[in-house]
């Protein structure tokens, strides 16, 4: 049953007809995900990490990450991917066991130093990604996140240079953080000639605009949970007036 739900997770990665993930922090949302419709789950890391009381940036202890992840699994039957940030200092096997533990059948990896900002060593990130997919077989969906555009030097070059070695390293995905312009992704795209994941903001095309550039799967990361709370805040302000918060 995993590996059937990692096929499935894999195979919706299709450039031009991309996979959309509203990233979840907990139960609740998943469950909300999962009712709408949507074939997969995807967590957030900032935004599980804030619903636990943690810092992002792997400031969450990994038993409560983990344990987060699993509560997900347990209430939604679609495939379910998990932000893992850089996996938490654990080796590779070590990760996917938690992983599978979890329920999991996916998950995000970064390569920049959570606690520094500094980039990884590309050759040492490679051999990282490729341990994970020696130790998960076919079992898991790697989507490597490349950080050239927020603690790089921003160029497509590089992004395009990671993103390759990645890919050769086992990803099955990749996803450079903080690009938005259009003709910026239409370009790495078709340049780095695998599936391309890209986090939506504002400023970012839409979806059917992704799709029109090539874009695999789109992700939303903690917006939708930081909306949520904005939310929230106006109902608790509501009530501190005096006034109905559903009004």
């Amino acid at each position: 049953m995993t590996t059937d739900k990692a096929a499935l997770l894999r195979a919706l990665h299709v450039p031009g007809n991309p996979l959309v993930l509203p990233n979840v922090w907990d139960a609740a949302s998943a469950r909300a995900v999962q009712e709408a419709g949507f074939p997969v789950i995807a967590t957030g890391s900032a935004a599980v990490s804030q619903v636990l009381g943690y810092e992002d940036g792997e400031g969450t202890p990994v038993d409560e990450m983990m344990a987060a992840v699993a509560r997900i699994t347990r209430v939604v039957d679609v495939p379910v991917t998990a932000d893992v940030e850089r996996g938490y200092g654990l080796k590779p096997a070590e990760l996917v066991e938690r992983l599978a533990a979890a329920g999991a059948v996916g998950c995000n990896l970064e390569d920049s130093d959570p606690r520094t900002d500094a980039l990884v060593d590309m050759e040492a990130q490679a051999e990282f990604l490729a341990g994970v997919r020696a130790a998960a077989g076919r079992g898991l969906v790697i989507n490597a996140r490349v950080d050239t555009y927020l603690h790089g030097d921003a160029t497509r070059e590089a992004a395009v240079t990671r993103a390759r070695r990645y890919l050769e390293a086992g990803a099955d995905c990749v996803y450079p953080i903080g690009l938005g312009d259009a003709e910026e992704i239409r370009a790495l795209v078709s340049e780095v000639g695998g599936p391309v994941n890209v986090l939506f903001r504002p400023g970012v095309p839409d979806p059917a605009g992704l799709a029109e550039l090539g874009v695999a799967r789109v992700s939303y990361g903690g917006g939708l949970q930081r909306a949520a709370y904005d939310y929230a805040r106006g109902l608790i302000q509501a009530i501190d007036e005096g006034r109905s918060p559903y009004e």
